[in-house]
């Protein structure tokens, strides 16, 4: 049986670059897996539009989303129909179970409306100061993240993504670097998906490939429905 492809779904923060260490680490396993991004962003509802545009188009997925990518995974899923067998969320922002979901609470917007020049944003890594630059494994992979993010206009905050109702009922994980997103885990856990935990910052990606493709690998192996290989 030929196995589903893993989309990594990169943070519209980020570009795709920072999963480009897992995607190799993927395919040396044996696993087909693809890298889909949002090029330079300017709301939500093209980040959407990218996500689905880049699902293959003849093969069962499963979706590996990152981070702010997590928001758009479910509506993506439903794009993608009856071929997309199931969501590994890493180190990623989970949707309300219904409805729409800011993508910047009110104080957060406020911080970010602080950062703004001119109505855009700095890159993800500047909003954080010496905290951004301690994410990464080496000065060279910040330098290559950074040529690559996008800056997004503050309006994009703004903005909501919608789930479809029901979506913490289909075959997901949940894999978390660390305890930055606490609040999440324990949603995954009130929802019954397995979870793994691997101590290390929000681009731990870049710092252990090998085992962040790993346990992605097993968390698939867990989903219901899915083939192991």
């Amino acid at each position: 049986m030929r196995s589903p492809t893993l989309v990594l779904l990169s943070s519209p923060l980020l570009g795709a670059v920072a999963w480009q260490p897992v995607a190799d680490m993927l395919r040396d396993q044996g696993a087909r897996a693809v890298i889909v991004e949002a090029l330079d962003p300017q709301t939500p509802e093209q980040v959407l539009e990218a996500f689905t545009a880049g699902l293959p188009s003849d093969d069962e997925v499963i979706l590996v989303p990152h981070s702010n990518a997590g928001l758009f995974a479910p509506s993506v899923a439903v794009a993608g129909g009856p071929r997309t067998l199931a969501t590994v969320f890493v180190d990623a922002a989970l949707p309300a179970p219904a409805g729409s979901t800011p993508l910047a609470p009110p104080d957060f917007y406020d911080f970010l409306a602080g950062l703004a020049d001119q109505g855009r944003l700095p890159p993800w890594t500047e909003w954080w100061g010496a905290a951004g630059r301690g994410l990464f494994p080496s000065g060279e992979w910040q330098r290559r993240v950074e040529a690559k993010q996008p800056r997004l206009p503050l309006s994009y905050f703004r903005g909501t993504v919608g789930a479809p109702a029901g979506w913490t009922q289909t075959p997901s994980a949940y894999l978390a670097f660390g305890d930055t997103y606490a609040d999440e885990i324990q949603q995954a856990r009130s929802h019954g998906w397995p979870i793994r935990v691997l101590n290390g910052g929000h681009l731990h990606m870049l710092h252990d490939p090998q085992a962040v493709a790993r346990t992605i690998l097993e968390l698939r192996s867990e989903l219901r429905g899915t083939p192991s290989r």
